[in-house]
């Protein structure tokens, strides 16, 4: 076992990102002259073309939406520092004022720009088909194309612009409420007061003790504050329930998929894709890994547990950051050189601290600007998983980037194949490095453990919520139902190798997800599977590959799934399409099976 000092040092100096970029502080004058800018533009904006959208020819109309992307990425660019720093420390109270009163006035200034999408939507066919057909319109239809298909669920003028401003005391109210609660618990163990990113790090952890210790303090302290997530959960559920039902959409996936640009059809395959899939998958293996544990049965809290002849030591960030880097080089020196940024710049902040969003995310703030990253890296294969993950937003963000500001954000479906493709790439280059049998054994392992992580345990996460809000529909739901939910989900999706304890049930509340982005979670497994898809491809044909690959990144949401899918002859509307993604699972499944019957 490494000794501890030596861990405690490939941990120190690690860095943090600058946010100057965006502004060089809270009280910047270059922050406030924006703010005011913006509020003279959205009453200018507003003036000109409120109530006059029918009368603009096709270059004048794209000329309004150049005006008012102007303007929205401005508006983004204040919440994206604001959001950021709020990240970096959410028990700051400056910072956290300050991220407050910035949501709030940006919320007044943009009300002056709602009418116009509004308009859009209300304008007859004739005219909308005239634009979408003119050549001056080319750059912006995906865009007018996307807006057009919210026009069955809009509310009017009145009530679009009360919703719109009422959202930060409703909805963003209660989502900081849960930041700010989850990053100021404290999870006592042997002496200490762990962060939650601390506490769950340990389940990873090489001693089955303090693997025990860590689940039982997190369930204790999680349980303790039981009866403000369900307060939270429920608050969102209903509040989701009402948009949803002035809104008329018919289940609450709904507004996701037409967010996401995907078709009900397509995520209901996936989903029943991989359910049906979980005996040959996390049933199959995690019964394997009990075995290996020495047992019939694995504990929930050795589910992540490191096998036997896994390599410990504690891998330093300079470490992590040459790995990945090597590994984006080997496949494309283009896309090494767009992650190799984020590096020499400040654009990743690194080590866990109080206070800090636990977790990891990548942020594409604006075009104008420039990705960062979080991370809250800890020193194990895992984390460096991680940082090729992330990283792979970024490059994905960067090349997105010449789109602009509306048409680089990247649909969810989509969003995570440069992350997921980041982290194969990675791991292939750290497996084919490793010539001993048995630590190829274990990273294999880890492998289809991420994996599991990612396909099975998301759509799990998907189902829970799908439970969690139909039943809200019918009236609030108890903190021992939304315990039993989630003991129910993942009984089904682990399987019958899996041992539980009282203290399991409350770690559903944990999930930012479920509070942030109502089912987001099934786009992990939609990109794992599409990428296992992508990659068998570059094996089989590797020439021309790259050139396609960074195409659909930089085509960012300028094209759907099917468009950009299409050059690698993949079709995610075809039922068995998803099955061919998980047989990647199941044969790394099987390796290991033949593996085990070696030793």
């Amino acid at each position: 076992m490494p000794d501890a000092s030596t861990a405690d040092t490939a941990l120190e100096n690690l860095p943090t990102w600058d946010l100057t970029d965006l502004y060089p502080g809270m009280e910047a004058p270059d922050l406030e002259q924006d703010f005011q800018t913006a509020e003279r533009e959205a009453k200018s904006f507003a003036a000109k073309y409120e109530g006059k959208l029918s009368s603009l020819s096709a270059e004048g109309l794209a000329e309004a939406i150049a005006r008012y992307e102007a303007q929205d990425e401005r508006l983004s660019r204040v919440m994206s520092y604001a959001g950021l720093l709020h990240a970096g420390d959410q028990l700051d109270p400056t910072i956290g004022g300050f991220y407050q009163n910035a949501h709030e006035r940006v919320t007044t200034i943009s009300a002056h720009l709602l009418f116009f999408t509004l308009e859009l939507n209300k304008l007859d066919d004739a005219t909308l088909q005239a634009w979408l057909t003119a050549p001056a319109m080319e750059k912006y239809r995906p865009w007018l194309e996307n807006v057009l298909k919210y026009k069955p669920h809009q509310l009017s003028d009145e009530l679009e612009k009360f919703l719109h401003e009422q959202h930060i005391v409703g909805t963003a109210a209660w989502v900081r409420l849960f930041d700010e609660t989850m990053a100021g618990l404290h999870f006592p163990l042997n002496g200490k007061e762990l962060t939650s990113a601390e506490a769950l790090h340990l389940l990873s952890d090489p001693s089955a003790e303090t693997r025990k210790a860590a689940a039982h303090s997190l369930g204790q302290v999680f349980a303790k504050n039981l009866p403000l997530f369900a307060r939270i959960t429920n608050t969102l559920a209903k509040d989701k329930e009402i948009d949803d039902r002035w809104r008329k959409y018919p289940r609450p996936v709904s507004a996701r998929n037409l967010a996401n640009q995907v078709e009900d059809d397509v995520v209901d395959a996936l989903v029943k894709a991989v359910r049906d899939s979980y005996p040959r998958l996390s049933h199959r293996y995690y019964a394997m890994k009990a075995k290996w544990m020495g047992g019939d049965k694995l504990d929930y809290w050795d589910r992540n547990a490191p096998l036997p002849d896994a390599d410990d030591r504690t891998i330093s960030f300079d470490e992590a950051r040459d790995t990945v880097l090597s590994a984006y080089a080997s496949f494309s020196p283009r896309l090494a050189d767009v992650g190799r940024k984020f590096f020499d710049n400040a654009w990743i902040d690194v080590p866990t601290r109080p206070g800090k969003s636990p977790g990891a995310f990548a942020h594409p703030t604006v075009p104008s600007a420039h990705p960062y990253l979080l991370l809250n890296y800890q020193g194990k294969i895992r984390d460096v998983m991680t940082l090729a993950h992330e990283l792979g937003h970024g490059c994905h963000q960067v090349l997105a980037g010449s789109q602009g500001h509306f048409l680089a954000r990247t649909p969810l479906t989509l969003a995570e194949t440069a992350s997921v493709f980041g982290e194969m790439l990675t791991f292939r280059v750290v497996l084919d490095s490793e010539s001993d049998p048995a630590k190829r054994r274990v990273l294999l392992a880890q492998k289809v453990e991420d994996m599991l992580n990612t396909v099975v345990r998301q759509i799990a996460f998907y189902c829970f919520e799908e439970k969690v809000h139909n039943a809200r529909r019918e009236g609030e739901i108890s903190a021992e139902q939304l315990c039993d939910f989630w003991m129910e989900i993942q009984t089904e999706s682990l399987g019958p190798a899996l041992r539980y304890d009282e203290h399991y049930r409350s770690f559903w509340t944990y999930i930012g997800h479920f509070i942030h982005a109502p089912f987001y979670v099934y786009a992990y497994a939609f990109g794992d599977c599409l990428v296992n898809a992508l990659y068998a491809q570059y094996q089989q044909q590797p020439a021309g590959f790259e050139e396609k690959y960074l195409n659909l990144l930089s085509a960012g949401g300028r094209m759907k799934h099917q468009d950009l899918l299409a050059p690698f002859g993949l079709d995610a509307s075809d039922p068995a399409f998803w099955n061919k993604g998980l047989d990647v699972i199941a044969g790394m499944i099987d390796e290991l099976e033949a593996l085990g019957q070696e030793r």
